[in-house]
């Protein structure tokens, strides 16, 4: 019987290759939502657990619709125990995304909870997805779980931007997230896009992880893309399940209305 390994990131192999990786948001606690957009052809499809209220076992079956396309799921986790960081990776999730990360020491405490050993203490069970189910040799699960997942931080406030360097150079973790909303929020100015702080900190999130050999990620538009890979960001989130439904049946109602 040959060995079996972790299943490989499609995302984190794109974006080793020097690619740009494309990302989809999902709300919709829906594994069929997920598949409609694995098969479009979506690099990534990313959930939610921050805002969304879905639990892991709708979390399970969107890994599963987008495991069957080869498309990768990264979760936004909630701010809880180290159990809210690694069930989605247990799931076999190919990745997490840690929101509002405020400084060095609270980055160092996400990489020793969702890291294995040597560069972190995640507590090791492999008898779930992400291991096999203890097919994957212990060590090799380790190692293979460290190479082929991804921990992904965001920074979306002010306050770790003088840590920012510092943040970019821990080992462990893959990206730095730069979340424009949240940030506009807190420098004072909601949903000014423009504004030259938010500006600044979207070029200077993309530097810092560029200088440090991580990948940079962000929210935007498809008008945007050319833009944002220019100042380096290589994760691009582009479209919502919620908008794209939205949109669709406003359009039909609208047409409707227009006609009668």
């Amino acid at each position: 019987m040959s060995k079996l390994e972790m299943r490989p990131s499609r995302t984190l192999a794109k974006l080793r290759s020097g690619g740009v990786a494309s990302c989809f948001k999902l709300n919709l606690a829906d594994a069929r939502a997920a598949e409609i957009a694995a098969m479009a052809g979506f690099d990534c499809l990313w959930t939610d657990r921050e805002h969304v209220p879905n639990d892991l076992s709708t979390v399970e079956k969107i890994i599963w619709a987008a495991k069957a396309h080869n498309t990768d799921v990264i979760v936004r986790v909630p701010r809880g125990s180290y159990s809210d960081y690694i069930r989605p990776l247990e799931l076999d999730a190919a990745g997490i995304m840690v929101p509002h990360i405020m400084s060095l020491a609270d980055a160092q405490n996400v990489v020793r909870m969702t890291r294995f050993h040597p560069v972190g203490r995640r507590p090791v069970d492999g008898g779930n997805a992400d291991g096999a189910y203890c097919r994957i040799g212990f060590t090799d699960y380790l190692q293979q779980a460290n190479a082929q997942r991804m921990v992904i931080v965001q920074i979306e406030d002010p306050e770790p931007l003088d840590d920012l360097d510092a943040i970019a150079a821990l080992d462990g973790i893959d990206m730095l997230f730069f979340g424009p909303g949240d940030f506009s929020h807190g420098i004072g100015a909601p949903g000014e896009w423009t504004h030259p702080k938010l500006l600044e900190t979207r070029r200077r999130v993309a530097e810092a992880a560029l200088a440090h050999g991580k990948f940079a990620g962000t929210v935007g538009g498809v008008a945007q893309i050319d833009e944002l890979v220019d100042m380096g960001y290589r994760f691009l989130s582009v479209g919502a399940d919620v908008v794209g439904l939205s949109q669709y049946c406003t359009s039909i109602v609208e047409r409707l209305v227009a006609g009668s």
